[in-house]
C-alpha cells in the first residue's frame, strides 16, 4: 500500500485536487451528485429534525441538500481546513447556516460526544481514512441507540497486482480501500446490523468514464491554465486507470446502510 497520510489529503484538497473534483463531480464531490444522495437519505430514513453526521463532508454539498430538501439538522466533519472554511460561506450564502454547521477534525478522534446523531453519513471519501475499524467504531460511539450508519465508498472489487494496487491507490491518495466483505465485517464487529448493501459497480464504471471525457474535452482548457499541463496529464493518467480496472471489475463502488444495537 502507498504510504498516505492525512497530511497528505488534507494538503491535496487544500490545493488543486479539491478544485479539480469538483469541477468533474460538481460541489457534492461524489459519484451521482443529489439523485445519490436522495436514494441514500431515503434509505437512511432521513426526514425533518433527524439529527445527521456527515463524515468528511467536503464542501458541504450534501449537508445542505439534506437541510434543505429533508429538514435534517446536519453537522459536517471534514479535517481540510480550505473545505470546510469553504462549506461555511456556502452554507450561509443560501441561509442554512441554522441548521448546517461544520467542523475542523480528524473522523478517527471525533470532536463529539457519545451517541448525539440518528444518522452517521459519509459518501465517497471513507477510502481517504487510514484506519477503517476506528472510523467504524467512532461512527458507532457517536450514534444514538439504534441509530443508523449510512454511507458509500469506493471499494477493491477484484483481484489485482500489487502494482495495480498500488497506483490506483496513490493516484487517488488512498491510504487503501475496503472491499464489500472487510466492510461488511467492520460493521458487524462495531455493534451494527446491515439491513441494505448495494452493488452500484456498473454505474461507477459509466461514472469514471463520464469523468474522462469530461476531462478531455471541456475541462482540459481550464485545467492546464488553472494548474499547468503536468497535472493535466496526470490526472488523464490517473483517471484512465482507474477506468481501466472499473471495466475489468477490480474496483467499484458500494452503498451499505446499518443500524446500531
Amino acid at each position: 500500500m502507498p504510504d498516505i497520510t492525512i497530511d497528505d489529503v488534507t494538503a491535496a484538497y487544500e490545493g488543486a485536487v479539491g478544485v479539480i473534483w469538483e469541477m468533474l463531480m460538481g460541489e457534492e464531490i461524489h459519484v451521482g451528485g443529489e439523485r445519490e444522495t436522495d436514494v441514500l437519505a431515503e434509505l437512511a430514513g432521513v426526514s425533518a429534525g433527524t439529527r445527521v453526521l456527515d463524515v468528511l463532508s467536503g464542501l458541504g454539498g450534501p449537508a445542505r441538500h439534506l437541510a434543505h430538501t429533508y429538514g435534517a439538522t446536519v453537522t459536517g466533519l471534514d479535517a481540510t481546513g480550505r473545505m470546510v472554511n469553504e462549506a461555511v460561506l456556502r452554507t450561509a450564502n443560501v441561509g442554512l447556516h441554522d441548521r448546517v454547521t461544520f467542523r475542523l477534525g480528524n473522523a478517527l478522534d471525533m470532536p463529539f460526544k457519545s451517541g448525539l446523531f440518528d444518522v452517521v453519513w459519509g459518501q465517497d471519501s471513507w477510502c481517504y481514512v487510514t484506519d477503517k475499524d476506528r472510523l467504524i467504531r467512532e461512527c458507532r460511539r457517536v450514534a444514538v441507540p439504534g441509530g443508523t450508519i449510512a454511507f458509500t465508498d469506493w471499494i477493491e472489487a477484484g483481484t489485482m497486482s500489487a502494482e495495480e494496487r498500488h497506483s490506483l491507490n496513490a493516484f487517488m491518495l488512498f491510504p487503501y480501500m475496503e472491499t464489500r466483505d472487510g466492510y461488511q465485517r467492520l460493521l458487524r464487529r462495531h455493534g451494527f446490523a446491515l439491513k441494505e448493501y448495494d452493488d452500484l459497480s456498473e454505474d461507477f464504471a459509466s461514472q469514471m468514464h463520464r469523468y474522462r471525457d469530461a476531462l478531455a474535452g471541456g475541462l482540459k482548457g481550464r485545467i492546464v491554465e488553472y494548474f499547468g499541463a503536468e497535472t493535466f496529464r496526470d490526472m488523464e493518467r490517473g483517471i484512465g486507470l482507474w477506468v481501466d480496472a472499473a471495466d475489468e471489475g477490480k474496483v467499484g463502488r458500494g452503498r451499505f446502510v446499518g443500524r446500531k444495537v
